[in-house]
């Protein structure tokens, strides 16, 4: 083609990219890999094919991992982990930065091989991928350097087990393994089956980083693998995948005291306003479902349009999507490249030909015969329950359906399973910040799509995970606070007979929605103290009782919309009417437990509604420092409903430290009293009577906690659980919790001092909120 007739077609020309040195690289180390671990490759065993998917081609033979490999690999992460811990930060920090260097030395052998292993453009791997994972390391370079001065509380966890997927198979190992390491973990990593080859790379980086033996280790191979290394004995887990293998960790590792973090599906929206700069909305929309194929966790697959400009927009978006390039993933002009394997085409395939709703357009541009090609696909005028706009395609097909308020918007945003990202676009800046908030997300995008940095926590709500990747608030599921935990104690009630000790037989209500209610199932239980003397009867909650509770806290849903200045006046209000009846409540918790320490436990409940009291208004957020022109705002949000099995060791501080922190952050909480000594939390519903606290916002029940944890962790509108009860409480709170991957906190047994530091702030304030990042770029 003549320059003459390029100009006037308008027609890009190929660039392919060559493949020689990658292929060079696959050749010498034999086209053959064994894993990575204590520092050396393995001898390649019996495995499986790493395929390019934009050809079928064979690339390499990985070997598959068998229990006697991943021993082997958790074995030198373990024998590793003391070494690299103790070389604290500052040395921990030169191999951070010496990775970094590399990754950019060998940035374009990165990107190729991750092309050909992948099937993603090349423009993608070598201008996104590729410098995103080496400012990951650069990042945590410097946290690891920072960690002694600014985390001086905190240290490694141990042997992290991290499991990462197959669409962006270098990105997500450097999300997983630089804050590992960072923090003073070792780490043993699974690459995706599909696409193990970068990992393997970094292996051989890795090598000549002279980082020690067994700090990092790689094995390869399929799903099994993944159940080997959930099961070993690691201290976390850490996953990117889908909703339903998350669901699977969490009930394998409930009870185990192993750390987890889920980075699991999404269906994103894509929300776009009548007063939109449409054009750039559209070219927004491009990146936002057509990078990567669509198979990006965070794709704004869900197209939400306002009304007036609906078929505005609709026609400048066909218009678009037919313009886009379908082809060789190594060609620079291309922009959608392969899916990841046959097996994801015909998911993908079988998904859109099996919707009878709407109206479907494919994009004009031809596809090619070979290879796993999918052409993009927009599909408009669904109704918000029809499968396509509930579930993950993960492919290159856009979902849409219409609104006409912004409330709608909201509404349609939130009517979905998953909570990962969404994407507001507008020029009304205020109209956009006004609906951020309201969405069930964890990064929203103001004007701009899949943003994403080193120094901003990236993460989910919902059934789309819990944990942040990246940011301060990331390093906090690689560590754990210093110091040594003791067993948790039994503690039984005590038993007596006889008549009460006033004379006057009292029964004790449940505190459900601002009233006192009797127990659904009509049973109450005599509580005695230490000298055998009746002190009353408590009720016993049973599963009607948590569904009258959450129905209850959700209705009181307002009272996260409240400001912490008002939630602290509450607070010191509590303080102040607990403080007025501190001697009542001494005597009470003195003739429960049969000890003199009812008046100190009584000060520190109050010293601590004063603390949460002062955190309510000042436990800000972040501006993160991203390399964009504009903001990241990581904002503090409440959980939602949070319950809690409250400790029996400290029948009224115990409560009083799950209570206030929850409802300071803006929650609204259902607790368990201490069953042994219930007493305390029932005469405290007194205080709450008189001290404001709107109707729902606290609830309390009595009652054995092994009748209650199951219903209470199964309530899918339940948020959050939090268990300081006996290990085998925290076992059911954990497995039972998988239902609706809520957000769980358990004791795995182990004492707390309740009246020391352990006993309250920032750990409390953390499990109490979920970080929101909401990205505002600005300039004309």
């Amino acid at each position: 083609m003549s320059v003459s007739e390029i100009f006037e077609t308008m027609e890009y020309g190929t660039a392919p990219e060559s493949a020689a040195e990658a292929l060079a690289w696959l050749v010498d180390q034999g086209s053959r890999f064994g894993h990575f671990i204590d520092g050396d490759f393995t001898t390649p065993a019996d495995g499986f094919d790493s395929k390019n998917p934009a050809t079928g081609e064979v690339l390499a033979t990985l070997s598959q991992a068998t229990q006697a490999d991943v021993d082997a690999a958790v074995k030198a992460a373990r024998k590793a982990q003391n070494g690299w811990a103790n070389l604290g930060g500052h040395g921990r920090a030169k191999y951070l930065y010496a990775l970094a260097r590399l990754l950019q030395k060998h940035a374009r052998l990165f990107a190729v091989l991750e092309v050909l292993d992948n099937g993603k453009p090349i423009r993608e791997a070598r201008d996104i991928d590729v410098p995103l994972a080496q400012r990951h390391f650069y990042f945590h370079a410097g946290m690891a350097q920072l960690m002694e001065s600014e985390l001086p509380d905190a240290e490694a966890l141990g042997v992290c087990g991290q499991i990462i997927p197959w669409n962006f198979p270098l990105l997500m190992l450097a999300w997983k393994i630089a804050p590992a390491l960072a923090m003073g973990n070792t780490v043993v990593l699974k690459p995706a089956e599909y696409t193990s080859l970068t990992a393997l790379l970094f292996a051989d980086i890795c090598r000549q980083a002279g980082l020690p033996k067994g700090v990092v280790n790689i094995v390869t191979g399929d799903g099994a693998v993944g159940e080997m290394i959930v099961a070993a004995e690691v201290d976390k887990i850490a996953f990117t995948g889908s909703t339903a293998v998350g669901r699977r960790i969490r009930e394998a590792t409930a009870g185990s005291g192993k750390a987890l973090s889920l980075e699991l599906g999404g269906k994103s929206p894509y929300i776009v306003f009548d007063d939109a700069d449409l054009d750039s909305a559209v070219e927004g929309l491009v990146d936002a479902i057509w990078f990567n194929q669509g198979q990006v966790c965070c794709a704004g697959s869900r197209l939400l349009v306002h009304e007036p400009v609906a078929d505005l927009f609709y026609a400048k978006l066909r218009a678009r999507m037919d313009k886009l390039r379908i082809g060789s993933p190594l060609d620079k002009s291309i922009d959608v490249g392969a899916l990841v394997d046959p097996v994801q085409l015909q998911r993908v395939t079988a998904m859109v030909d099996a919707n009878t709703s709407g109206e479907t357009h494919v994009a004009a541009g031809a596809v090619p015969d070979q290879g796993c090609f999918y052409p993009p696909t927009l599909v408009t005028g669904l109704n918000p329950a029809d499968p396509l706009m509930q579930d993950e395609i993960f492919g290159p097909v856009l979902v849409s359906t219409t609104f006409r308020t912004p409330a709608e918007a909201v509404q349609l945003t939130n009517n979905t399973r998953y909570g990962l990202a969404a994407t507001v676009w507008s020029e009304n800046i205020n109209l956009a910040l006004d609906i951020a908030p309201k969405l069930a997300a964890g990064i929203v995008w103001v004007n701009g799509t899949n943003l994403m940095d080193a120094a901003a926590g990236f993460g989910g709500v919902r059934e789309s995970g819990f944990g942040r990747e990246g940011g301060w608030e990331g390093l906090a599921g690689y560590t754990k606070p210093k110091g040594k935990t003791k067993p948790l104690k039994t503690i039984s009630a005590f038993s007596g007979e006889g008549g009460p000790v006033d004379g006057v037989d009292r029964t004790a209500k449940l505190y459900i929605g601002g009233k006192q209610a009797r127990p659904d199932g009509g049973y109450s239980a005599p509580v005695y103290g230490k000298s055998g003397k009746l002190l009353g009867h408590a009720s016993i909650a049973n599963r009607k009782d948590i569904r009258n509770a959450v129905e209850a806290a959700q209705a009181a849903k307002g009272w996260s919309k409240t400001t912490g200045h008002l939630r602290a006046q509450i607070l010191y209000y509590i303080a102040e009417n607990l403080d007025a009846r501190a001697e009542e409540f001494a005597a009470r918790l003195d003739a429960m437990q049969g000890g003199k320490g009812g008046a100190k436990e009584v000060a520190a409940s109050i010293k601590r509604l004063f603390t949460y009291a002062a955190w309510a208004d000042k436990y800000d957020g972040q501006v993160h420092g991203v390399p964009i022109r504009g903001v990241a705002l990581a904002m503090n949000e409440p959980v939602g409903v949070i319950g809690a099995l409250c400790p029996a060791e400290a029948p009224l501080l115990g409560l009083i430290s799950c209570m206030a922190p929850a409802i300071a952050m803006g929650n609204r909480v259902i607790l368990s009293a201490s069953e042994p000594f219930p007493l305390a939390a029932t005469d405290f519903v007194q205080v709450l009577e008189t001290s404001d606290v709107p109707a729902g916002v606290v609830n309390i029940l009595t009652g054995p906690q092994a009748d209650l944890v199951e219903p209470l962790a199964r309530h899918l509108d339940v948020d959050a659980v939090w268990s300081f009860g006996a290990a085998a409480l925290g076992h059911v709170v954990e497995q039972t919790s998988a239902g609706n991957l809520k957000r769980t906190w358990v004791n795995n047994g182990m004492a707390r001092d309740w009246m020391g530091a352990a006993g309250e702030g920032r750990a409390f304030l953390q499990a109490a909120t979920e970080v929101k990042n909401v990205w505002v770029p600005y300039g004309e």
